[in-house]
């Protein structure tokens, strides 16, 4: 499964640069992509597992930059 998601706050492009380093070396992940300038998460992971790689991703933003929501 694939899909986008919308950041909302992302406000550095190194730290985007670091969530997407992060969440592709969660397991599972297929694929992942952080646009600092679209404010856009691409996540990719096998469609039994998403879920709970999407739940880790979210984790993982929040310890980058708090203050980034995922909009879910």
């Amino acid at each position: 499964m694939k899909k986008k998601f919308n950041l909302e706050d992302l406000d550095c492009a190194n730290c985007a640069a670091k969530m997407e380093t992060g969440i592709k070396e969660i397991p599972g992940v297929i694929n992942a992509s952080v646009n600092f300038l679209a404010q856009k998460m691409m996540l990719e992971a096998p469609d039994d597992q998403f879920d709970a790689i999407l739940d880790k991703a979210v984790k993982y933003i929040a310890e980058v930059e708090p203050d980034c929501r995922v909009i879910i």
